[in-house]
């Protein structure tokens, strides 16, 4: 087990954004979390990844020094302008702490198909090129737990099946991963385990084709119309 939650809840003001949430990552996982549009998923995850205190909960994590062996790819990671893309890695390294050569670098940015880029300034860089960077960062320090924020989203099909393998062979190498995606075949290809979340509730938990079978679901698609609801506006 990596990190176990129990009873979390996040409000901000009078509105409660995460509501009595239990929630458990054990190794060698791919989790996929998925929910609509200000649900709380983000918010869960800050919390998890330690960016946000909760307004009430625990949250326990299997190492003291958790915060170093996370890698964490944000939907816009503020890369330093002027910088190329082997310049922003070797920066983000050395805010873990950590020193890489230049040829580490280089094979992290090749493991994530961007070897060809490493000397291009990384704000001129295409969306599909920013968002392997971004990868790039989140795994450049070896962290055995890493939470990718919609790492598909808005990349053409092929750079999107390449961050699919990219995801599977992490998986290979030992790592668990954590991610939150609106596309349900990406979730279906890819999740050992679905998290539904709604309303600031995880409201179905399990694997892909067990939660179909539990809800008399067609497909992930189905389920997430099924169980989530658009009787409320959201944030």
């Amino acid at each position: 087990m990596y990190i176990e939650a129990k009873a979390l809840v996040k409000q901000f003001g009078l509105r409660t954004i995460v509501n009595n949430m239990d929630v458990s990552i054990q190794a060698n996982e791919i989790i996929a979390i998925i929910g609509p549009n200000g649900a709380g998923k983000s918010t869960m995850l800050e919390m998890l990844i330690g960016l946000q205190k909760p307004s009430s909960g625990t949250i326990w994590y299997w190492d003291s020094g958790f915060k170093g062996k996370i890698g964490v790819q944000l939907q816009a990671v503020p890369f330093f302008p002027a910088l190329s893309a082997m310049e922003n890695l070797l920066l983000f390294a050395s805010f873990y702490k950590k020193s890489i050569s230049k040829e580490e670098a280089m094979n992290c940015l090749e493991i994530c198909g961007i070897q060809d880029a490493a000397h291009t300034e990384a704000v001129k860089l295409s969306g599909g090129q920013q968002k392997r960077l971004a990868i790039a960062v989140a795994i450049m320090h070896e962290p055995t737990l890493i939470f990718l924020d919609e790492p598909t989203a808005a990349l053409d099909p092929r750079n999107r099946q390449d961050i699919h393998n990219l995801m599977l062979e992490l998986q290979q190498q030992g790592k668990t991963i954590v991610f939150t995606s609106h596309d349900m075949d990406e979730v279906h290809q890819l999740a050992t385990r679905v998290l539904v979340i709604d309303h600031g509730k995880i409201i179905a938990a399990g694997e892909p084709a067990e939660l179909c079978n539990k809800y008399d679901a067609a497909s992930l698609t189905q389920l997430y119309m099924k169980l989530t609801r658009e009787d409320e506006s959201y944030a």
